[in-house]
């Protein structure tokens, strides 16, 4: 097992972290599952031998994901922002959460089928706003119109 980082990332689901974690692995770069532990013994969420705890990466950030059981459902209160540098990089990644039994959210954001927040956010949404004023302003307009982002009407929107 790899070492666990000093500072992980730890994401509840109900019983399908491995699942979870197999998925993003295959689906983005810089991504793999490094470790499932199994539980040592029967628990109130698991039986012996269920899988308990899978350590993974998304683009090298380490993640845990813990079964834990329908107490805590995921809400927009977590999401992984990925950064795109083209439409089809957007594309790319929109689909593959959407087009896996997740769902379209409004101004970039998706949910996969484990109900993950997934933001697919294009650095040039990104730069206008931290370029501020009016560029910022049109930007987040036509931002708030979208699902996923369409980085030709944001850049439009930059240019005024």
């Amino acid at each position: 097992m790899t070492p666990v980082a000093k500072n992980t990332i730890c994401i509840w689901y109900d019983r399908e972290a491995e699942e979870a974690a197999r998925f993003y692995a295959s689906a983005f770069p810089d991504s793999e599952v490094t470790a499932v532990l199994r539980s040592p013994t029967d628990s109130p969420g698991n039986k012996a031998g269920d899988v308990l705890v899978v350590h993974f990466t998304v683009f090298g950030i380490p993640c845990i994901g813990l079964n834990g059981g329908p107490l805590f459902p995921q809400t927009e209160a977590f999401s992984f922002q990925i950064a795109t540098d083209t439409q089809e990089e957007t594309d790319r990644y929109w689909n593959t959460i959407v087009g896996n039994g997740g769902r379209e959210s409004e101004c970039g954001w998706c949910k996969d089928r484990w109900g993950v927040n997934w933001q697919i956010t294009p650095r040039t949404l990104t730069e206008a706003l931290a370029a501020g004023g009016d560029q910022a302003r049109r930007a987040f307009a036509a931002m708030m119109t979208m699902r996923k982002i369409d980085v030709a009407a944001i850049d439009a929107a930059r240019r005024g």
